[in-house]
């Protein structure tokens, strides 16, 4: 454990010099990524589709919560309508074709294609949508990466049985993956089981935030829930759900479809607040729980042991020797999103009966500011502080302590400030520029990265944010029929993107896919 940890942090270190010493002037260009490097936008049913008691689909947790609990959404909104995706998905993959990228993420709605969560109810208009969605991107020369669960559990299973909190959730989970890869498969070649179980987790039953809104009264406004166990039982359910998936991919459809499959976590990048032995174990156990808590055990086959040390009371539960079998190495792929950090120290507290959740557990006090200094400039209104250099510091982070694997940056973005309406979006174009310099340096230093995805396309439904937060590269305007407006953002990722013409020996001109943008 000691010897982990000092390694760990000495690397930590050692990147933090690494990253003081890059040149900050270099500008960047498709051409300082591999020639098969993959830029493509991300995407989520709830945020995007609309529709959502048309066709067959029913109602999953968040059409429920958004009922519910309007007064936990920003602007009491809901994902009803979204950017209607489910009618307009032909003309927004055009938009995607012409900005120029390479593939497309998006989300299987569970409750629209299993409409009340089991796989003997196919909703046949629903499976008809994606199959045409995943057609139409392979016509435009578009991959499509798809998530098989983000976020939009079918109401279904949470009232029969109480969703992520049973262990049946486990074999209804199974099943449901394995009826995507049987039914779109042999199209489908990347593949993501869960997206972000750590904040959705943590939002939805430690803060009640988030669906299904559950949470012990010293966190939040809910009617129901134990912040101090039921995050570790519905993250022990999600790990132990992953694994089961890909050992059906790779047992039942691999040999035919040979596909990848994988899971996508976020983490900040925790900065020690000052140069201590304190605040240096302090940003190591943030990273645990907030990163380790599920690409641990998919790694190794257990959690951290930060983790098992410091939740006490027998509030996290165990692996059996069969299910560390089972889950250790259960992935292709790590997909990794990054948008901002934190300066981390110790909160030197013990975790009291009230009080207890993954937050206190983890004995991390989290601030924005060292000494009144902003760790990096804050987009207005927003919890966004821009810190570049963090994802470079994650990436050999995740690189030195998980066996360098292969990895896509699912998602990065950046929010408009808020009530912003300008076009002129020169603050995400500098943001993705400096963010795509430090991938740039990290994966000429070794680290294996394959992706790039932006979130997002469209400015969508941002969860308990609503509408009031806007990462797109398109503005959305509501009042005027969802028109799409193409930003400043937009028109930069298409010089970027520009396939470049190159001269071979002869002379004859061909085509390229690097840009001198």
């Amino acid at each position: 454990m000691e010897t982990h940890q000092s390694l760990s942090l000495l690397l930590l270190f050692l990147s933090y010099l690494l990253a003081c010493n890059v040149a900050q002037h270099h500008d960047i260009s498709r051409k300082d990524f591999p020639p098969d490097f993959i830029f493509g936008a991300a995407s989520a049913a709830y945020q995007y589709e609309g529709a959502t008691d048309v066709d067959g689909r029913k109602p999953s947790i968040w059409d429920t919560f958004t009922k519910d609990h309007p007064e936990k959404i920003a602007d009491h909104s809901s994902g009803k309508i979204a950017d209607e995706f489910y009618y307009r998905y032909k003309s927004d993959i055009k938009r995607l074709k012409e900005t120029g990228f390479d593939s497309f993420r998006f989300s299987i709605s569970w409750s629209r294609v299993l409409p009340n969560g089991r796989k003997g109810d196919v909703n046949h208009k629903g499976v008809q949508f994606y199959t045409s969605l995943i057609e139409t991107l392979i016509h435009e020369g578009i991959e499509p990466i798809v998530t098989i669960f983000h976020w939009d559990l079918p109401q279904a299973l949470e009232d029969e049985y109480g969703g992520f909190l049973s262990p049946k959730f486990v074999d209804d989970y199974l099943d449901y993956a394995d009826f995507c890869f049987k039914t779109f498969g042999h199209k489908v070649k990347k593949w993501i089981t869960f997206n972000e179980p750590i904040i959705f987790t943590t939002n939805g039953y430690e803060f009640g935030t988030f669906a299904p809104g559950r949470c012990s009264r010293y966190y939040g406004n809910c009617t129901s829930g134990n912040s101090g166990t039921e995050p570790y039982i519905v993250i022990h359910h999600l790990i132990l759900a992953h694994a089961k998936a890909v050992d059906s991919y790779r047992k039942n459809y691999l040999e035919s479809q040979k596909g990848i499959i994988g899971i996508t976590i976020q983490s900040l990048w925790a900065v020690p607040k000052f140069h201590t032995p304190e605040c240096c174990l302090a940003a190591y156990r943030a990273i645990d729980f907030g990163f380790g808590w599920v690409f641990h055990p998919v790694t190794f086959g257990d959690y951290p042991e930060t983790m098992k040390s410091l939740v006490g009371g027998g509030r996290l539960p165990k692996f059996t020797k069969e299910e560390s079998k089972l889950i250790k190495g259960s992935y292709d792929f790590l997909g990794l999103n990054y948008y901002s950090a934190r300066n981390t120290e110790d909160s030197n507290v013990s975790c009291p009966l009230t009080h207890q959740g993954p937050l206190c557990d983890s004995h991390v006090n989290f601030t924005t500011s060292k000494n009144g200094v902003p760790i990096g400039k804050q987009v207005n209104g927003t919890w966004m502080f821009i810190y570049p250099k963090g994802i470079e510091e994650l990436l050999f982070y995740v690189k030195e302590n998980y066996n360098n694997p292969i990895i896509y940056i699912t998602e990065n973005g950046l929010p408009d400030p808020l009530n912003s309406t300008s076009l002129n979006d020169t603050g995400r174009i500098d943001f993705y520029r400096r963010h795509l310099r430090r991938l740039s340096l990290a994966i000429k230093a070794g680290v294996n990265v394959k992706g790039f995805y932006i979130w997002t396309l469209l400015d969508d439904f941002e969860w308990n944010s609503g509408y009031t937060y806007k990462f797109g590269i398109y503005q959305i305007e509501r009042e005027n029929h969802l028109a799409r407006i193409p930003k400043e953002s937009e028109r930069w990722f298409r010089q970027f993107l520009k396939p470049t013409p190159r001269v071979l020996n002869d002379g004859e001109p061909t085509s390229s896919m690097l840009s001198t943008a």
